[in-house]
């Protein structure tokens, strides 16, 4: 059941960072700043993120381990801290530019749950 759980929460990441990535770079060209509708979907982005973890954390206790093992897990934990790091690095301002850097961030998430998804399967 984790299994089934962790492998469609995981389609669920990829499919909501992929719509991030457009509304973000939406934004951007129109010239627009990160608004509250964006903050709350980057929070939800980040939650869906760290309930994934749980779900990774949970699996492994449970003696459920990803056949790439460690490599699965460090792009856990990337994915995990990619969106504070931001948030940190452009100091919570939400003009133009840092638009383009959450913007920029939902790209790369995008490969990490990708490589993560590729690692992930039980042997």
């Amino acid at each position: 059941m984790l299994i089934i759980l962790h492998s469609r929460l995981a389609n669920t990441v990829l499919l909501y960072t992929l719509i991030m990535v457009v509304w973000g770079f939406w934004r951007f060209f129109r010239k627009q700043g990160v608004d509250s509708s964006y903050w709350g979907a980057v929070v939800i982005a980040e939650v869906l993120i760290l309930v994934q973890g749980a779900l990774g954390v949970a699996m492994r206790v449970s003696g459920i381990i990803p056949a790439r093992g460690w490599m699965h897990i460090i792009y856990g934990v990337v994915g995990a801290i990619g969106i504070p790091a931001v948030y940190f690095y452009t100091k919570g301002q939400d003009e133009n530019k840092e638009m383009l850097v959450y913007a920029a961030i939902f790209l790369f998430l995008i490969g990490i749950v990708a490589r993560a998804v590729a690692t992930g399967g039980t042997p």
